[in-house]
């Protein structure tokens, strides 16, 4: 069993698949060989390291290649893994301001918004690049994909190649759980089959896994009843969302905000990244900026003084699952045991009725050994439908911008977003953002 983690230096999900893949009875029953494989020697060499040293705290010594070329990770692979980003919260940051500076009251901007749309542009090319190559060297091998904007970077590549793409995300069992929350039961006593696109899921219906009890009646009481600031930046826009549309939306307010134009409203987003732009754009400067983010927790309740902050190496942390979804894939596939999996990003072939069947969706599945099947689910309400195909639009748009190299393409795109409001600042704007990220994007005509 060849696993290739491309990208393995990933901050945020290099280290977690390494110790999922090792921590696998049946893919190490298999005879597992990792490949580690990362553009910069040092994330790599630290990637390696780790695997290493989780090796010998399980008792296992896997068969382990790190390289910096992408065809000796790809070679004869029977599993490739995808986590990548470049200079991620320096360009997140130009992603996030320079269209406010026209206006655009985007939230976030990492997988909507107008400055989702240059983060995967820059993520395309290379999520591209890896696919081609696979066709050439693995062929039957799915690419199980991390990296965002997921839905957008997932359409690309089952558009513009052969490769199996399934693209994964934790944000669903964030909306189970603050359902959960909300009714005061376990989070694993809920079945709650959700749909729509990543980062904008609704679930269908939630029942209790014990009684079969439909508890949507509980949870619209227990909102009505709910102090309406209680988790403000994290629930307020969720709850409007529930009482107009009738269906609880997830993971949460600052990602579904993303596809809304008036989501503002309910997610105080303004100073995501924090600097003083009297002492230098942060892209001419150098200097990363701060990286605000409530739901994470409240970083502002600090010293007057910081300290340094200190550098933690986890070679030695708790060696426990991550919950991700990718190795249970493989145990699926690979091994044909019987998953249920809570949330994938395929093309859409009629899983969501009223949606365009070539378009990504996020679905529940049931995967093993014959294949990933996703679950039929029922039309969503048509306010809910006419929201994700306009964003249907919006990626294909894209993907057409970039596989035809075409500026004009990349402008239709923009001028959907629900934020934008100008066509001069949409013109400027993109000139902008072009200019700034050059060295990053494919050329456009």
């Amino acid at each position: 069993m060849n696993v290739a983690i491309i990208g393995a230096g990933s901050r945020s999900f290099g280290r977690s698949i390494i110790r999922d893949v090792l921590l696998s009875q049946p893919l190490w029953d298999s005879g597992l060989t990792l490949r580690v494989m990362d553009r910069l020697d040092d994330p790599l060499a630290g990637a390696e390291a780790y695997a290493r040293r989780v090796g010998e705290r399980l008792g296992r010594s896997p068969r382990l290649t790190a390289t910096t070329r992408l065809e000796e990770a790809l070679d004869g692979a029977d599993f490739v893994v995808k986590a990548i980003e470049v200079d991620r919260f320096l360009r997140w940051s130009q992603d996030f301001h320079i269209p406010r500076r026209y206006g655009f009251r985007q939230v976030f901007g990492e997988n909507g918004g107008p400055g989702s749309l240059f983060h995967a542009l820059r993520n395309m090319g290379p999520t591209v690049e890896i696919a081609r190559t696979m066709e050439q060297l693995c062929p039957d091998a799915p690419l199980l994909s991390f990296t965002n904007p997921e839905h957008k970077l997932c359409e690309a590549v089952s558009r513009l190649t052969s490769i199996k793409v399934y693209g994964l995300c934790h944000g669903y069992f964030m909306g189970l759980h603050q359902i959960a929350r909300i009714l005061d039961i376990e989070p694993e006593r809920i079945d709650g089959p959700a749909c729509g696109i990543n980062h904008f899921t609704w679930f269908q219906s939630i029942r209790d896994r014990q009684t079969g009890e439909d508890l949507y009646p509980r949870l619209r009481e227990a909102e009505a009843a709910g102090d309406p600031l209680t988790d403000w930046h994290d629930l307020a826009l969720g709850r409007m969302l529930f009482r107009r549309y009738g269906l609880w939306p997830s993971p949460a307010a600052n990602h579904y905000g993303e596809y809304l134009g008036w989501a503002d409203e309910f997610v105080a987003s303004e100073m995501h990244f924090y600097y003083d732009p009297e002492e230098g754009e942060p892209w001419e400067t150098g200097r990363i900026p701060e990286f605000v983010y409530s739901l994470s927790g409240d970083k502002t309740t600090r010293p007057w003084m910081r300290p340094p902050p200190e550098v933690h190496e986890d070679l030695d942390g708790p060696v426990r699952p991550s919950g991700e979804l990718a190795v249970p894939i493989m145990e699926a596939l690979g091994c044909g045991i019987a998953r249920k999996i809570e949330a994938v990003n395929v093309p859409n072939r009629g899983a969501i009725p009223n949606l365009p069947d070539d378009m990504v969706v996020e679905v529940p599945a049931d995967a093993d050994g014959s294949g990933i099947r996703a679950s039929s689910m029922e039309p969503l309400p048509e306010g809910i439908a006419a929201l994700l195909r306009t964003q249907g639009s919006i990626h294909r748009l894209l993907v057409e911008a970039f596989d035809e190299g075409s500026r004009a393409k990349l402008l239709q795109a923009i001028l959907l977003e629900p934020t934008v409001h100008s066509y001069r600042g949409a013109v400027a704007m993109m000139d902008e953002m072009l200019g700034l990220q050059a060295g990053s994007l494919p050329t456009l005509r």
